[in-house]
Order: C-alpha cells, then structure tokens, then sequence
C-alpha cells in the first residue's frame, strides 16, 4: 500500500520550524525524508521509519524497532513521537548528524 503523501507533508511540516531544510522524496510508492542531503527516515504504509543511529536510540529508549518493507533492515518505527514537533525534531536532527555525509555521485562518462 503506498503512503500518503499529505500524511508525509504533516511529518515534514511538523519538524521544519525546528530542524530547517527538510523535504521528502516519492521512492517506488513510499517516501524518503531529508534533513540537507542526508535521508533521516522513510515513510512507508503510513508509518514513519527513523534511520537506526546511537543518538537517535539515546534519545528514544528502548525504541519498536521494524523493517520499512520486506527484506529490509530494522529502523526505528516512530507512533507517539508524530505529533510531539519537539521530539520529532531533536530526533530528526540527532539522526542527521550521526550519519556520514552522502558520497558525492560520479559523472558518467560520455
């Protein structure tokens, strides 16, 4: 089942006061969300999935940990955090800045 693209748009919207650039990406009927360049988290079947990181299980506790679609593997599934903008936002940030930066792409060659 493929998310709901207003449901991404309240996720975003409700982080974006507090954590600045951020934006969302359609992916095969699902969606990734940036904070910058880095993907933070996915939404799939309406679920928000946050990127497993050690500042982002600090900030949690003991986080529901699931896989986004089949085959995948575990993230953090957020559901009392959607609503908390607070939360939300120190997580997202948290999550962006414990992952690498993103390799830059290669230019194909003609």
């Amino acid at each position: 089942m493929a998310s709901d693209p207003a449901f991404v748009k309240h996720v975003c919207d409700n982080v974006r006061e507090q954590v600045g650039e951020v934006s969302y990406l359609p992916m095969f009927g699902e969606y990734a969300i940036y904070v910058g360049a880095k993907v933070v988290a996915l939404v799939c079947d309406n679920q928000l999935f946050l990127k497993p990181t050690d500042s982002g299980r600090a900030h949690l506790g003991t986080p529901v940990e699931a896989p986004p679609y089949p085959g995948a593997r575990s993230y953090f599934l957020l559901d009392e955090e959607l609503d908390d903008a607070d939360r939300l936002s120190a997580l997202f940030l948290a999550t962006e800045a414990a992952l690498p930066r993103p390799k830059p792409k290669k230019m194909k060659k003609a």
